[in-house]
């Protein structure tokens, strides 16, 4: 699993990007990968990334 923190979260949207060193650009999110309440900017987490249509994804995120 990669690790990072929350570099971009729009609550009203429920999306975020994730900075992390695995990974050139930030990782998008959507909260219905999160669960829970929301993610705060410099949140530290950890996360699967897949490749999507517009770029790098997390999936199955997890706060630390």
């Amino acid at each position: 699993m990669a690790k990072g923190k929350v570099d971009f979260f729009n609550d009203t949207g429920g999306y975020g990007f994730i900075d992390t060193d695995e990974e050139d650009e930030d990782v998008f999110f959507h909260m219905e990968d999160v669960g829970g309440p929301d993610l705060e900017e410099g949140q530290e987490v950890e996360f699967d990334i897949e490749q999507a249509d517009k770029g790098p994804r997390a999936k199955n995120l997890e706060r630390l």
